[in-house]
């Protein structure tokens, strides 16, 4: 910070010096800062219920598989209700077999956006090449 020593005619500097009053106010600041507690924020997270071991998976077709989504918020493979977790096995086991088999899914008009969100994220981090939507035949005469 620079300082200034008056005109040189010897009459008093009339300024105000702020240099003092704004080594205060930071003080205050890191004071004020140093105040503030600590935002903890807590998200409640329900996790998944394992599904116990004696549940066989549904059956994988070679060739084609359908997931559905109902309207009561249940996911069908190939018609048998699984969960999430059984999705991502038969998902990966579908990647692994060689040709892939085709993955179709089709949501229920009625089903839930967050559940539909879910699937597809799951679909989507699977790492499915062969994938196409269902089902939207239905939906072509609803804009005219």
């Amino acid at each position: 910070m620079a300082m200034s020593g008056g005109k040189e005619d010897g009459s008093p500097m009339m300024e105000m010096n702020t240099t003092p009053l704004i080594d205060v106010m930071l003080c205050l600041l890191i004071m004020f800062i140093m105040s503030i507690p600590v935002a903890t924020h807590s998200i409640d997270i329900d996790l998944p219920v394992a599904s116990p071991p004696d549940q066989t998976p549904p059956p994988i077709d070679p060739v084609k598989n359908k997931i559905v989504l109902t309207a009561d918020d249940r996911i069908m493979w190939n018609g048998t209700q699984i969960d999430q977790n059984t999705l991502v096995n038969s998902l990966s086991a579908t990647t692994r077999m060689n040709p892939e088999p085709e993955l179709q899914f089709q949501p229920e008009p009625e089903a839930s956006y967050e559940l539909s969100a879910g699937v597809l994220e799951v679909i989507k981090a699977s790492a499915v090449t062969k994938f196409g939507f269902v089902g939207n035949e239905q939906f072509a005469t609803f804009g005219k």
